[in-house]
């Protein structure tokens, strides 16, 4: 037990001083040498990611909608719930969704892609070249996800709600006015700007662990999936460790 602890801290502590030199590159990724990086990142994080997400996201809000509006319409109170599943989404499924995909699928993807690059020793080529491997393969995909992660969430929560009010007109019988009007009558900024700041935080999360995990990576072929499993239970266990987090320091 205690030899894990005392690993559990030198993780901790090694992907730490990674992510501080990470932020201390941010300023290079403005150069043309590295802004390539950054915007195929940020398209790999965002466009190749609105397929799963938009099929999500349709069907959380469907599902928020639906489990919601049965019980409400039991005290015949269905017309509200657009401020239901609009305040849900804001606050909470938005950003958690949206996290749980980024990290199972662009998560993995880095740490299988660094891990692969760590036991073939181009990590090792890249140090004796002189040329940092964490503002080379760490501060672009750091940067892709801080920005297009509250981006992400934005389009999930759109596409939830509008699943939510398709559920409310269809089998609710609460027509797509009366559900808008719930929505921005109870829904506040607030909502909205938590929301947002848990899927920064996420997208800091999923770069740090699956980075990380790819520098860590041994073994070979097989401790390249080791790494890719980890990272996304790592991320998935972080992430609601965190979301909750944030939630009791906003909502007291």
């Amino acid at each position: 037990m205690g030899r894990r602890v005392l690993m559990l801290c030198r993780h901790t502590g090694t992907a730490m001083l990674m992510l501080l030199e990470a932020f201390r590159d941010i300023p290079f990724m403005v150069s043309r040498k590295h802004r390539h990086d950054v915007l195929h990142q940020q398209f790999i994080t965002g466009v190749k990611s609105l397929g799963v997400i938009t099929v999500v996201a349709l069907f959380t809000g469907m599902i928020l909608a639906l489990q919601t509006g049965l019980e409400l319409r039991r005290y015949g109170q269905e017309v509200y719930i657009g401020s239901a599943v609009t305040v849900v989404m804001l606050r909470e499924m938005g950003p958690f969704m949206t996290g749980l995909i980024i990290a199972a699928s662009v998560g993995s993807a880095i740490a299988a892609q660094i891990g692969t690059m760590t036991v073939s020793e181009e990590i090792a080529a890249l140090e004796v070249m002189s040329i940092p491997p964490v503002r080379y393969l760490v501060t672009p995909r750091l940067v892709a996800l801080m920005t297009m992660m509250p981006l992400v969430t934005v389009y999930t929560n759109i596409i939830g709600i509008v699943g939510g009010a398709i559920v409310g007109q269809t089998q609710l019988g609460v027509s797509m006015t009366a559900y808008m009007d719930n929505a921005t009558q109870f829904a506040e900024n607030k909502d909205l700007y938590v929301g947002l700041f848990k899927s920064f935080l996420f997208g800091i999360i999923i770069a740090t662990v699956a980075c990380h995990q790819g520098f860590s990576t041994t073994q070979g072929a097989v401790g390249v999936g080791i790494s890719t499993r980890r990272t996304v239970v790592i991320s998935f266990l972080v992430i609601l460790t965190v979301g909750y987090m944030v939630t009791r320091l906003f909502y007291q």
